[in-house]
């Protein structure tokens, strides 16, 4: 193996599973590539026992703060996906880490799941397959997705594709975002107050930690609103979340993004939850897009550091 250039550390314990194809990239490179020996999202302590003698980083969701940074020789870091509030930018540019991230991969994917899962619980479909396989006949009465009035909470790249794949179902399509002009992609961008009164569902597509859905949210919220979360799972406070859906509020809630994860929590006990371990990027084609993405911006990165 040629290790002259240096070793690079695969963060994402799935990297490569879709396609050996961005692995061989980085080792014909030049560089030796380190997977992760946990196979799980590293902890801060792991990434600090693994980092030195790493001059370049695929990165998922670590925690890459400036304790992190400025412990380890990194030349340049990689983030496979489009987030970026796991990284601490600031630090990294003090530091010289250059860093990028893969912004396109995960659209396509992301919105298509979001639809899926709008669709699965307004026709209560995983229910009625979990009664059919408990050898009962259960038809339940859906909704249609025609007419509906989806809020998209946060419309950057992810948000304006579910929406144009939402408009063309026939949805009714709002917008809240606090970071955009009073238009966006032909929408009108709305107060969220005012939205949260008019929604019959409500995705939350945005980023960051900061709790978006809190008690006074769900209270202002249409009886039997149906809530999508893709994004992170701090953006819904919990406690108020299994309120809501004790009190019918809530008709059924859609949760990929969790407050931690692998995710344990009392969300497993509601029948009116569909729950995914975090794969809105997961799909074949997206996720080959975002590594490969990644792997050419850590080469490119390392190339101009002189790494």
């Amino acid at each position: 193996m040629n290790a002259a250039k240096g070793r690079i550390l695969i963060g994402p314990s799935s990297y490569g599973d879709a396609s050996a194809a961005p692995v061989d990239r980085l080792k014909a490179a030049g560089y030796e590539v380190i997977d992760n020996p946990f196979k799980r999202r590293l902890t801060r302590e792991e990434l600090l026992e693994l980092l030195p003698g790493i001059v370049g980083l695929i990165a998922g969701l670590e925690p890459l703060d400036h304790d992190v940074l400025s412990k380890c020789e990194l030349k340049a870091l990689a983030r496979v996906g489009s987030g970026m509030t796991n990284v601490d930018q600031d630090a990294a540019r003090s530091l010289g880490v250059r860093v990028s991230s893969t912004p396109d991969g995960p659209v396509l994917a992301v919105a298509e799941l979001t639809v899926g899962s709008l669709l699965a619980l307004l026709r209560q479909t995983p229910a009625m397959d979990r009664a059919m396989r408990a050898g009962g006949w259960e038809k339940r009465m859906g909704r249609q997705l025609r007419d509906l009035k989806v809020v998209i909470v946060g419309f950057g790249r992810i948000g304006r594709k579910t929406g144009e794949l939402l408009r063309a179902l026939g949805a009714e399509v709002m917008v809240s975002d606090p970071f955009l002009g009073a238009v966006a992609d032909g929408v009108v961008n709305i107060a969220l107050d005012e939205a949260l009164k008019e929604a019959d569902a409500i995705v939350l597509h945005a980023s960051g930690e900061d709790v978006i859905l809190d008690q006074a949210a769900f209270d202002l919220m249409r009886e039997g609103v149906y809530i999508l979360n893709p994004g992170r799972g701090e953006l819904i406070d919990y406690n108020a979340l299994f309120k809501a859906l004790d009190a019918g509020r809530v008709a059924g809630v859609w949760a990929d993004a969790h407050p931690e994860e692998p995710y344990k929590g009392d969300l497993l006990n509601y029948e009116q939850a569909l729950l995914t371990p975090h794969i809105g990027s997961y799909s074949l084609e997206g996720r080959i897009k975002m590594e490969m993405d990644a792997a050419d911006n850590l080469l490119a990165d390392l190339s101009a550091a002189g790494a």
